[in-house]
């Protein structure tokens, strides 16, 4: 797979492509992207995916708190998963969002000389979103290519979309985010140093720190599995400000993973959160063997539910 971020960078003589943001690259862009990957298979062609970052909600809204389900080299890496050759992550700028969306549309052609367009039931682009897909359905002979327009995907009768998703993830329903997704959400995040209060009590932690621009699963204790380098382990993580130990102050708010069956230093490696059920509620415990006894519940039933 080949990941650019510039059209400058490429030149193809045909190809089929999709565009959009393709934040998470859940089940409903998963369905575009199959059929995009199996029909430009078919022709002999290029699978070529173009989506943006930022986010245009981010640039247009000016969105600034932790935000994004994927970032460009995560995205692209599932985007290749699933059989795209080529993946263009545009820069996404106010100029580019005031520009009528057909002269954009022209820049693609010349670039990646597409003869099949995929797009979702919602797609809209351009200066006022004024290229919808009715007016791609309407310059389909101008432009010398086929529109295909793929329907939602619905799972208990939701619309999949990025927006619920981070949605449920902000209310902690980690399940029904990783139905969404097809997949476990998953933090990665290099070991930093904490306070080591975890080790004190004989329950050590990995303190991950994500990217900042990353959403993180609401306040709350998780059962999860964790990568280090390619083995994966089970995992009691809590998301929160340690109640317990710091009472009413306002300490920032961590991801801090006990790793089960694991005894090594971590610090300074990246490891893999996977985020697959939630236990319980981050909450202030009356003392430090009230809150241990907890934490062994916890560890417990972690071991029951979480399989590797």
């Amino acid at each position: 797979m080949r990941h650019i971020t510039t059209l400058d960078e490429i030149s193809l003589a045909d190809s089929w492509l999709t565009i959009g943001v393709f934040d998470g690259v859940h089940l409903g862009h998963q369905a575009i992207i199959r059929r995009l990957v199996a029909g430009a298979r078919r022709a002999g062609v290029p699978a070529v995916v173009l989506t943006f970052h930022p986010h245009p909600e981010a640039v247009l809204k000016g969105l600034t708190q932790p935000f994004y389900l994927t970032l460009p080299e995560e995205r692209a890496a599932l985007l290749g998963s699933l059989g795209v050759e080529v993946v263009v992550t545009q820069p996404f700028t106010r100029e580019l969002a005031s520009q009528p969306g057909e002269a954009f549309l022209r820049r693609l052609k010349e670039h990646l000389g597409f003869s099949h367009l995929w797009v979702g039931y919602d797609f809209a682009m351009g200066r006022a979103r004024d290229m919808d897909t009715a007016r791609l359905h309407a310059l389909q002979t101008k432009y010398a290519y086929r529109l295909e327009v793929l329907r939602p995907v619905i799972i208990n009768g939701e619309t999949i979309s990025s927006s619920k998703i981070r949605a449920w993830l902000r209310l902690g329903e980690v399940e029904r985010a990783n139905r969404g997704l097809g997949r476990p959400y998953t933090l990665k995040g290099e070991v930093v140093a904490g306070d080591a209060r975890g080790r004190q009590i004989g329950v050590p932690t990995a303190n991950v720190r994500p990217p900042a621009e990353r959403l993180v699963p609401a306040r709350g204790v998780y059962a999860c599995r964790v990568r280090v380098g390619e083995t994966l382990y089970r995992a009691a993580t809590n998301i929160g400000i340690r109640p317990t130990f710091d009472g009413d102050s306002s300490p920032p708010q961590t991801v801090e993973a006990h790793i089960l069956d694991f005894d090594g230093d971590l610090y300074g490696e990246e490891i893999e959160v996977q985020f697959l059920r939630r236990l319980r509620d981050e909450r202030r415990f009356a003392g430090i063997q009230d809150l241990l006894g907890q934490i062994h519940q916890d560890i417990q039933l972690v071991r029951e539910v979480v399989s590797l």
